[in-house]
């Protein structure tokens, strides 16, 4: 036992990452002893976690509490408050541990002690430490382990790619992480020499880990090792195959001990092991000659090809052609993309030519990006630094840069690869240097490389796209829309969902939503049927994309939340980028404002280094569509100008025109007519071109917000009427409120109540609640009650008219704002706020905010923020 009382400074805090939960439970415990109560807090955890850490910072924020650290058994001091610390008490004797914990129990109530305790997670379900809190510590996640890693490389961070594998090993130990950083040398960390395979270090951790199976009986210990051994040819997490143990010599009856120690546990004809570092030192921590033979069995009793061939390179000693031919030649689909990749990782690790050597491990590679894995993927490509001038190598590069880089890197590599690659890869690239450039905003080099891809006469829908797209974007456009619409010819034929994705986007082009629509749906089935898994954020991107252009908001939402988990945990943040900008649009017609500004700002946190144009340009959209929904004209007319204006700042080719009418409609309002006009008349010349059905009823809107008053009734029923023979019933609702509101400005009350009910009718039916609120306000300013409106209130002698003023004026809107917002005169506005006034017996627009507020007819709002003029 040590007794020590600590002063301010005299132990030094541990810096931890990622344990903001267990710090805060050890800061409790201490806080209830400094004010006079006790307390117990067991930790456990799988070794390497930090337990012995966590015991560190509590005698560090004990100051000058006394504090004592028990490694054996003694008795306590009788007197005063106490810290407690027993670190590793599953290594005591039972005897002497049940000891401890009897006495901690007959502690008195009232007397100041707190206990914190610590044991290996494996040992803490014996039922001795019934009775006290425990917390069990949990691996790190990445973020923290990458803070983590960033202090253990303190002469020089570590290459991105050795960092995100090194991450991936230490399976968020920081023990292990911390070993694995220490055995590599500087070239190593920072990328300029390959990394050794398997990664060294961390070999008294595992020692950890295989103590627990070295207590177990020799059949078991047996048997454990063939799964180690098994899980070399099965994919993460599907742990091996009880049946094929059995028939290379594992003993049934070493199971149950090894469930019974926690070590595996067998579900389904299956053996999964209950921690990856049990499996890994199961294997690390075997004679290489037994771990070998060990393998051989495997193969011998293996039914599947490619499995046998696997467990005879782990079993192999060094170069093998043969046998690297024969994995090389049988990791083809259909296999699963994962089970392929490490195969063909396994072929390499065979192969002596260095350029063969690389091809393997530039296929293994792709495999592992079609599988959703690109830290694996790029972690092999590191491997071939041996020949520089690959052109599969710099193909995986740029694909992978397309998923999670800067759009412009991907495009150069994907360039540079097909003019080293033959034809059919080579096409291959030239796709995703144009699908880079897409994403840049680009037109002239997305032409260029679409016109680079070899013919392809195997494959029309591909060939038909190719041209269809060079041609609309070199303004040819009904030569472009007959080519696109071949690729929707083929579309009852193909289950490809690269295919399938491409006749979407044709199918966009040409105008058939729906058409889309259903290109995305097959294509996302397609995917969950078949693969690959990198294909599934994209399919759900482009579905989600075309529900919205549908007008299904809901559902468009609904799918890319569903890609948004799914880029994510396959690691594409380019895909997530597009799929909150999709999002935003979505909660801009739903009227959330805050959630639309939230999933903006993620488009621009990605966006912007990335290059990424499109989405960044749908972000924008979105919010100044909200705006637009909460009466911010001003605002909305400011985000859009530079996008829909030529310069610099314009917004990408293909969704700049499709903003124009929210531009139109807030520039007016906002007072920019010039700029509407201008705007008006770029949509005007691309409204005659394209083949989207609402651009006839946008362009007609659009004019009625600019006409004459001799003209514009005549404009909006001419909008209205394009609007009956094309989709969208959000859009119609929008044509519906503004020309209601137009009527009401005119003092035409009664013809305008007809449009505004049918906006109100329509804007709720696609959900869309912000826009619905609008619509009421006009209907009630234009005399007509609207069902559901508040009743009893401090508004309730006052006209519908003034409610809203008085609404908007307690939010903090400024005059000229609510009079913009309410499409009147400032004037009129200054005599009903006068009248507002009066009616409330308030003197403020400070009390009219706290009046509002106390009722509940508007969230509280900073005083200061109400008081503006």
């Amino acid at each position: 036992m040590t007794l020590s009382t600590t002063v301010p400074g005299a132990l030094r805090l541990p810096e931890l990452h990622g344990r903001g939960a267990e710090t805060a439970a050890v800061e409790s415990l201490v806080g209830r002893l400094r004010t006079g109560r006790g307390g117990a807090l067991v930790l456990t955890a799988q070794p390497g976690l930090g337990r012995t850490a966590l015991v560190e910072y509590a005698r560090a924020i004990g100051g000058q509490l006394p504090s004592v650290q028990l490694s054996a058994p003694a008795p306590l001091p009788q007197e005063g408050p106490l810290l407690v610390c027993v670190d590793d008490v599953h290594t005591w004797h039972p005897a002497d541990r049940s000891a401890l914990l009897a006495e901690l129990r007959r502690l008195p109530v009232e007397r100041p002690v707190a206990v914190l305790l610590t044991l290996a997670e494996h040992r803490s379900g014996t039922g001795e430490l019934a009775g006290f809190a425990t917390l069990r510590l949990r691996p790190l996640d990445d973020n923290a382990a990458a803070a983590l890693l960033e202090r253990f490389t303190h002469d020089g961070p570590a290459d991105t790619v050795v960092g995100a594998w090194l991450i991936r090993e230490a399976v968020g130990n920081p023990r292990l992480l911390a070993a694995l950083v220490a055995a590599l040398t500087p070239d190593q960390l920072a990328g300029r020499t390959s990394l050794p395979d398997p990664l060294p270090g961390g070999e008294d951790l595992l020692d950890d880990y295989a103590a627990r199976i070295d207590e177990l009986p020799a059949d078991a210990r047996a048997l454990l090792l063939l799964a180690a051994a098994a899980g070399e040819h099965e994919p993460d997490g599907a742990g091996a195959d009880l049946a094929l143990l059995l028939r290379a010599g594992g003993d049934p009856s070493g199971l149950a001990p090894a469930e019974a120690a926690g070590a595996v546990v067998g579900a389904g004809g299956r053996i999964h092991f209950t921690h990856p570092l049990l499996r890994r030192a199961a294997l690390r921590r075997t004679p290489l000659a037994r771990r070998r033979a060990a393998h051989a069995r495997l193969a011998e009793a293996c039914r599947d090809r490619l499995a046998c061939l696997v467990q005879l390179a782990c079993a192999a000693g060094d170069h093998d052609a043969r046998l690297a031919g024969a994995l090389a030649a049988a990791a083809t689909a259909p296999r699963p993309c994962a089970e392929r990749s490490a195969a063909l990782a396994r072929a390499a690790e065979l192969t002596a030519d260095p350029k063969l050597r690389t091809d393997r491990l530039a296929d293994a590679a792709e495999a592992s990006r079609l599988a959703g894995d690109p830290v694996r993927a790029r972690a092999l490509l590191a491997r071939t630094a041996a020949v520089p001038a690959h052109g599969g190598v710099h193909r995986v590069r740029g694909l992978l840069s397309l998923a999670d880089g800067p759009a412009a890197d991907a495009r150069e590599a994907l360039l540079t690869a097909a003019a080293l690659l033959p034809p059919e890869p080579a096409r291959h690239a030239l796709i995703g240097a144009a699908e880079a450039a897409w994403a840049m905003g680009d037109a002239v080099a997305y032409r260029e490389a679409m016109a680079r891809l070899p013919a392809c006469a195997d494959d029309p829908g591909l060939e038909a796209y190719r041209a269809g797209m060079c041609a609309v974007l070199s303004g040819r456009t009904a030569e472009g829309h007959a080519w696109l619409r071949r690729c929707l010819d083929g579309l009852p034929e193909t289950s490809d969902p690269a295919g399938l994705l491409r006749a979407g986007a044709a199918a966009l082009v040409v105008g058939e939503v729906e058409t889309a629509c259903g290109a995305g749906a097959r294509a996302l089935a397609a995917v969950r049927a078949y693969g690959p898994e990198v294909l599934l954020a994209r399919a759900l991107e482009h579905l989600a994309y075309g529900e919205l252009r549908a007008g299904r908001h809901t559902r468009a939402r609904a799918h890319a939340l569903e890609g948004l988990r799914a880029a994510h945990r396959t690691g594409q943040p380019n895909v997530a980028v597009s799929l909150h900008a999709v999002l935003a649009l979505a909660a801009s017609v739903e009227g959330d404002a805050e959630v639309c500004a939230a999933h903006a700002a993620a488009v621009a946190e990605g966006a912007g280094p990335h290059g990424l144009t499109q989405p960044a340009t749908l972000a924008v959209w979105a919010v100044a569509r909200a705006d637009l929904a909460a009466g911010r004209p001003g605002d909305a007319a400011a985000r859009l100008a530079p996008l829909v204006a030529p310069g610099p700042r314009r917004g990408h080719f293909a969704v700049r025109m499709l903003a124009v009418p929210c531009f139109v409609e807030a520039a007016v309002q906002a007072g920019r007519t010039t700029e509407a006009r201008n705007a008006t008349a770029a949509f005007t010349r691309w409204a005659e071109t394209t083949a989207d059905r609402l651009a006839p009823a946008q362009l007609a809107r659009c004019r009625a917000l600019l006409a004459g008053p001799q003209q514009t009734a005549a404009a909006y029923e001419s909008a209205l009427a394009h609007h009956d023979r094309s989709p969208g019933e959000f859009e119609r609702a929008r044509t519906q409120l503004l020309y209601g509101q137009w009527l009401r400005r005119r003092r035409r009350t009664r013809e305008a109540r007809g449009p505004l009910r049918d906006a109100l009718v329509g804007f709720e039916r696609c959900g869309a609640r912000a826009w619905a609120d609008r619509s009421r306000g006009e209907l009630r300013a234009a005399g007509e009650a609207v069902a559901g409106e508040a009743g009893p209130g401090p508004l309730a002698a006052l006209t519908p008219q003034q409610q809203r003023i008085a609404r908007h004026v307690a939010e903090g809107a400024t005059n000229r704002e609510v009079a913009v917002r309410l499409s009147v005169s400032h004037r009129t506005v200054d005599h009903h706020l006068r009248n507002v006034f009066a009616a409330l017996g308030v003197r403020s627009r400070v009390e009219l905010s706290r009046l509002l507020a106390g009722d509940g007819g508007l969230p509280d709002r900073d005083e200061e923020n109400a008081a503006r003029l």
